[in-house]
């Protein structure tokens, strides 16, 4: 993939307006198109740079002197990199920490003692099937889940 010509024809316009003759007698009794064709190749990196033109900070950072193009590649790296702002951490008050954490250990605690105390894996499936049984509707999946789990014959959906 190349740099669109366009561009390399501003860059050269850029670069003849700066420096003159000094620019585009590089060049001198050789064709034009195949210097900008090279151009348009190497300078090509540079131009998926959607945070930040390289080319147009190169362009506005020019030096003393008439640049080739190895040396207007290398002033094109030299293009500050967009960095995203970053915000400070935000500060949280400790007891508000411990408190939440508190609350989320006792989850925890209620949670796994409600749990088969036996560590039955099949823990889940009893009890499903113990609601189930008491006259709670669940539904087909879960009814589904627990009789597999338990091996009780599963009856195949009409």
């Amino acid at each position: 993939m190349s740099l669109r010509s366009e561009a390399v024809e501003r860059i050269f316009t850029r670069l003849t307006a700066t420096y003159g003759r000094e620019f585009m007698g590089k060049w001198e009794g050789q064709e034009i198109v195949p210097v900008k064709s090279l151009w348009a190749h190497e300078l090509a990196s540079f131009d998926d740079k959607p945070r930040l033109n390289c080319i147009a900070w190169a362009l506005e950072n020019l030096p003393a002197r008439a640049p080739n193009l190895i040396e207007f590649k290398m002033l094109c790296r030299q293009a500050p990199q967009w960095q995203a702002l970053q915000l400070d951490a935000p500060k949280v008050d400790p007891k508000i920490v411990d408190a939440e954490m508190a609350k989320i250990a006792a989850t925890a605690i209620r949670s796994s003692s409600s749990r088969d105390s036996h560590g039955d894996p099949l823990g889940w499936a009893k009890h499903l099937k113990a609601r189930h049984d008491g006259g709670e509707k669940l539904g087909m999946y879960q009814i589904f889940c627990y009789r597999k789990a338990l091996g009780i014959e599963v009856k195949a959906a009409a």
